[in-house]
C-alpha cells in the first residue's frame, strides 16, 4: 500500500470534510484514496478509484457502501481532539488531568510563571506562559479544538473570548457568575461579535451535577465536552501516536506494522467503528480497539500479515457472546469486523 497517503493526511485542511476511502475485500482490497472537500488529493494510478471514483454516493459521515461490486469504507477523518485551557488556577488542574485521561492533547495558557509550572506538573502537553491574547495567536483553532476559559477575571475572559470566537472551534466554555458572563457578552456584542456565536457559549460551564469541589467541577466540564464531542459519530481519524508509528514502519521484520480498524460493530462491543490500533511485531499495540479477548483475537489473526509480506489485507470477524465475554472478565459482548492491513 502506498505510504504517501498517510503523509498527505497531515497536510489536509482541518476545516474541510476529509475522507479516506478503503476497499475492504476482493481484487482491490486495501486500495485507498483521499478525498478532501469533494476532490481527490490522492489516487492510485490505474486503480479502482481512478476508474470509478467519480461515482461515489454523497458522503456526510463515515459509512460503508458498495461501488461497482466492491465494498468500500469511507471514513470521515478528524484530527486528534485538542483541549485548550485558559488559566491554571485550582479548577484548571483537574481539568488538565481529566483531559489527558480521555485522550485529548492538552494545552494550558497562563501568564503567571508559578501557575504555569503547576500546569506542567498536572501533565499538560504544552504550557504557554504568556499574555492570553498573545498566546492565543499561537493556537490556530479548528473543528477539533475545545476551549475552556477559567481565568482569574472578566477582563481576561473577555480578551480570550474575543479572540477565540474569531477562530474555528468545536466548543467554548467559560466559567463565571451570571453577572460576569453577562458583562463579557454585552461588551463583545457591542464590538460586533455575532449574537448567535455568543448564544452558543457554554456558560454556566459544565453539566449540572451540583458540583462543588474543583474535581467535581472538572468532571462536569469534561462530561459536557464529551457530550459535544460524541454528537457526531464515526469521525475518529488517525491519532498522532498511530501516525508516528506508521511513519516508523518499514520492510525489515522489526519495523513491520499492521493497522487494525473497526469497520462494523454490533451489540455492546466497547469501541465504535473507526477506532484504530497499530499492532507491532511482538504483539504490542499502539492504541486499543477495546482490549480483552476480542483484541487478543485480532492480534492473533494479524500474525499472517507479519509472516507473509505478500498477504492481502482482510476483514477479521470476532463474535464475542456475552457468555464468552464474562468468562474473560469483560462486562460486554458483541460482534466486531476489523480490517487488518500492512502499513
Amino acid at each position: 500500500m502506498d505510504r504517501q497517503i498517510y503523509e498527505k493526511i497531515e497536510n489536509l485542511s482541518p476545516n474541510a470534510e476529509n475522507y479516506i476511502l478503503t476497499i475492504l475485500s476482493g481484487e482491490y482490497a486495501g486500495e485507498k484514496a483521499l478525498l478532501s472537500a469533494g476532490r481527490y488529493t490522492f489516487l492510485e494510478a490505474g486503480g479502482f478509484f481512478e476508474k470509478y471514483g467519480a461515482e461515489l454516493p454523497p458522503l456526510s459521515r463515515s459509512m460503508e457502501f458498495c461501488l461497482f461490486g466492491e465494498s468500500v469504507y469511507a471514513e470521515l477523518l478528524s484530527r486528534g481532539k485538542k483541549l485548550i485551557v485558559l488559566g491554571a488556577g485550582h479548577v484548571s488542574l483537574p481539568i488538565l488531568r481529566l483531559g489527558k485521561m480521555i485522550g485529548m492533547s492538552v494545552t494550558c495558557i497562563d501568564d503567571r510563571p508559578s501557575f504555569a509550572k503547576r500546569a506542567e506538573s498536572a501533565g499538560a502537553d504544552r504550557v504557554i506562559c504568556e499574555d492570553f491574547s498573545k498566546a492565543l495567536e499561537e493556537i490556530p483553532g479548528d473543528r477539533d479544538s475545545y476551549f475552556v476559559i477559567v481565568t482569574r477575571g472578566h477582563r481576561y475572559d473577555q480578551d480570550c473570548l474575543r479572540r477565540i470566537t474569531k477562530k474555528s472551534y468545536a466548543y467554548i466554555g467559560m466559567m463565571g457568575s451570571r453577572r460576569r458572563v453577562r458583562i463579557v457578552k454585552e461588551q463583545l456584542l457591542s464590538e460586533g461579535t455575532p449574537k448567535e456565536i455568543l448564544d452558543g457559549l457554554h456558560s454556566p460551564i459544565g453539566l449540572d451535577i451540583h458540583s462543588e469541589t474543583p474535581e467535581e467541577i472538572a468532571i462536569s466540564i469534561l462530561a459536557e465536552i464529551i457530550s459535544v464531542k460524541n454528537r457526531e459519530k464515526g469521525s475518529f481519524g488517525y491519532p498522532e501516536e498511530i501516525l508516528e508509528g506508521i511513519s516508523e514502519a518499514g520492510e525489515e521484520p522489526e519495523r513491520r506494522r499492521v493497522l487494525a480498524t473497526i469497520i462494523r460493530r454490533k451489540g455492546s462491543a466497547p469501541r465504535a467503528a473507526g477506532t484504530k490500533m497499530l499492532i507491532l511485531p511482538d504483539g504490542r499495540g499502539i492504541g486499543t480497539i477495546g482490549g480483552g479477548c476480542a483484541e487478543a483475537e485480532v492480534i492473533r489473526q494479524s500474525r499472517q500479515l507479519f509472516a507473509d509480506s505478500a498477504a492481502r489485507p482482510f476483514l477479521c470477524h470476532v463474535d464475542l457472546t456475552e457468555e464468552a465475554a464474562a468468562q474473560e472478565g469483560m462486562v460486554c459482548g458483541g460482534v466486531l469486523d476489523v480490517f487488518l492491513e500492512r502499513v
